[in-house]
Order: C-alpha cells, then sequence, then structure tokens
C-alpha cells in the first residue's frame, strides 16, 4: 500500500512486435483509471514493427515514475517465451511469470543463422527462482476464434494477479478491440482467466 492507501502493483508486459503488447497496457491502463487508481505506464521497443522485442512497464497506484526497477515486477507476463528470459530482471525474487509457451521464431532462426531455445528448458529455467504459469495462450485464442486474440487471452489471464476489477477490465475490452471482434476478445480474456485457475 502506498500513502494515499492505495495497493500498489508493478506489471512487465514482454513480447515482439506485433503480438499486441501495447492493446493489453492500454486495456490494464483504461480498467485504473476508470477505478481512480493512480497508472503509470511506459513502453519501450527495438525494433518492434519487424518482430523485435517490445517491453512495457504498468505501474498501478505509484507515485514514482513510469520505469520499474531491476526486481521490482509483481508479475512479468511474456507473450513469447524467450522474452520471458530476456526481461526476467525485473521481476521480483517472489514474483510470478505468466507466458504464453507458443514461440516466434525470428529470422535469425528461420534463416537457420542461429536455433531456437527449447520452450521447455526456457520454462524450467524460468522456474528455478520464480511461479511459473505457463500455457498455450495462442491456443486459447485460436479457440475463441482467432490467433490475433492471444494478448486478450493473457490479460484475462493476469487479471487474476492485478488489484483490479475483472468485470470493468472485460468492459474495457470491449471498448478497446475493434467492434467486430469483440465477441471473439470476450471469450479470450474468460479463456485467459480461467487457465490461471487449472
Amino acid at each position: 500500500m502506498n500513502s494515499s492507501g492505495v495497493s500498489r502493483f508493478d506489471l512487465v508486459i514482454a513480447g515482439v512486435g506485433g503480438q499486441g503488447t501495447i492493446l493489453a497496457s492500454d486495456i490494464i491502463g483504461r480498467t485504473a483509471v476508470k477505478e481512480n487508481m493512480p497508472v503509470r505506464a511506459a513502453e519501450t521497443h527495438g525494433m518492434a514493427q519487424r518482430g523485435g522485442s517490445v517491453v512495457n512497464h504498468v505501474r498501478l497506484g505509484c507515485e514514482f515514475g513510469s520505469m520499474i526497477p531491476r526486481k521490482g515486477a509483481d508479475v512479468l507476463l511474456a507473450l513469447e517465451p524467450s522474452e520471458a528470459l530476456r526481461y526476467l530482471e525485473y521481476l521480483s525474487d517472489d514474483g510470478i511469470v505468466i507466458v504464453n509457451t507458443d514461440p516466434i521464431l525470428p529470422v535469425t532462426v528461420t534463416s537457420g543463422l542461429c536455433s531456437y531455445p527449447d520452450v521447455n528448458a526456457i520454462i524450467e529455467n524460468l522456474g528455478r527462482g520464480h511461479e511459473v504459469k505457463a500455457f498455450n495462450a495462442t491456443g486459447l485464442a485460436k479457440e475463441a476464434g482467432n490467433i490475433q486474440a492471444m494478448n486478450v487471452v493473457m490479460v484475462g489471464a493476469v487479471s487474476n494477479y492485478l488489484p483490479l476489477s475483472a468485470d470493468i477490465m472485460l468492459e474495457c475490452v470491449r471498448e478497446l478491440v475493434p467492434p467486430k471482434t469483440t465477441d471473439i476478445n470476450v471469450r479470450a480474456f474468460e479463456l485467459g482467466r480461467a487457465a490461471m485457475n487449472e
């Protein structure tokens, strides 16, 4: 709790360009605004539009800067397995990693210049010091009706841990996704939320 009595929560969202990390942080940010919770967000990315690394910092109930310090995050939400390893240094010792197990292979891998690490080895590595919730969010998005909804599946998953109302978050999903995809994204959110309780 901070001095204003608001729960504090620091979330790092990591993925690659095109996965929808920005929409994911926008949904969470808008929910916080609706609940009158102070929120700060920052995004840093390399070649995002080319499938490069993208990371968003979302700070709820925060009175300080928008960047989460190393070992400061309560949850690392990784939309891609190798990105979880890349940003693990931001996770606190008792933090949780929520990771999509479906990899996106960079050009260096598809062109044969290097190999992608084994996903099970990545999960094992992440679990050496942290609680890990690993599941195939892309598969659940497909089940919801569109693999592009994977980011909303991940938002549904992390909604179990955020000090925010899941109902208001779902309302924000409806407001922020393209109208014709609303039903798919609502289902994606619900599947992601349920996946954490299995």
